[in-house]
């Protein structure tokens, strides 16, 4: 299966960090990919874990950087969420939900279990038109710049073994385990039908 024939989604709680980071590599490497979250609303890092940043999905990018610039700077240069926001302007205008998409894929993988569980209880609870069967696959990816890059490369070796796969269909069982043998990482698997 060609890169460019693989319809691909990789989704995280906030679009922000994880997703983004693997929509950039895998977006180098020639793979059709789009990036979202499934959060009520955008969550970003605060001066403390009880105050986070809150934003709408249709906030860009560029407006949440410039509001973090003029709150502060310097707190959020430091802890590269500036840094995170300037990749993430370069990649798409806004983050987006995944239970807004009306698109088909053939692949979604998701970034944490709680995010698998959302985008598996969202594609069960539509209606059922054309039966094309979607894989989707978690693999938990801690939330944070260096983890997010690792998990990165996670998706995109995974996303090369299928495109390599004659049958995405028989083999992909068989793909993850031997991927979760190099990588020690554990993976969770289902298929659901558009």
């Amino acid at each position: 299966m060609a890169s460019s024939q693989l319809r691909l989604a990789v989704v995280c709680f906030s679009n922000q960090n994880r997703s983004m980071q693997a929509h950039h590599i895998l977006s180098r490497q020639g793979f059709n990919v789009r990036s979202f979250g499934v959060g009520s609303h955008v969550r970003l890092p605060g001066r403390s874990p009880s105050q986070p940043n809150v934003y709408d999905f249709e906030v860009t990018y560029e407006e949440m950087y410039n509001d973090l610039l003029k709150r502060d700077k310097q707190f959020y240069r430091q802890n590269g969420i500036l840094a995170m926001l300037d990749r993430n302007m370069q990649i798409k205008p806004r983050p987006e939900r995944f239970q807004n998409c009306e698109d088909q894929f053939d692949l979604i993988i998701t970034c944490e279990e709680r995010v698998y569980d959302c985008v598996v209880a969202h594609l069960n609870s539509r209606e059922q038109e054309t039966c094309q069967p979607v894989h989707v696959v978690n693999v938990d990816i801690p939330d944070t710049a260096e983890e997010a890059t690792l998990g990165a490369l996670v998706i995109c070796e995974l996303c090369h073994r299928i495109q390599k796969a004659d049958d995405m269909e028989n083999e992909i069982d068989r793909l993850l385990l031997q991927l979760e043998k190099k990588t020690r990482r554990s993976f969770l698997h289902t298929v659901c039908f558009y």
